[in-house]
């Protein structure tokens, strides 16, 4: 390997690191339980996610099939 290439390496894998960390220390410390309406909304927010995520993938499969990615072919005059 390439000494960029350790580096780049090294420097995600500290972002990953302390994002971690970060996460662990906001989860892990004290305070109040979520109430109902924050696991509704966290619900209704992952559906919408998925529901979205879906349709964009749908639409990226259907343009596929149906030719819609192809370049253009130009028919030249006789």
């Amino acid at each position: 390997m390439r000494t960029g290439t350790i580096l780049i390496v090294t420097v995600l894998l500290g972002l990953l690191t302390a994002v971690g960390l970060f996460a662990w220390a906001g989860l892990a410390g004290p305070g109040e339980p979520m109430p109902t309406k924050g696991y509704v909304a966290l619900a209704l927010g992952a559906l919408a996610t998925v529901l979205v995520g879906l349709g964009l993938m749908g639409l990226v499969f259907y343009s596929s099939r149906r030719g819609y990615d192809e370049p253009p072919h130009f028919h030249e005059d006789p």
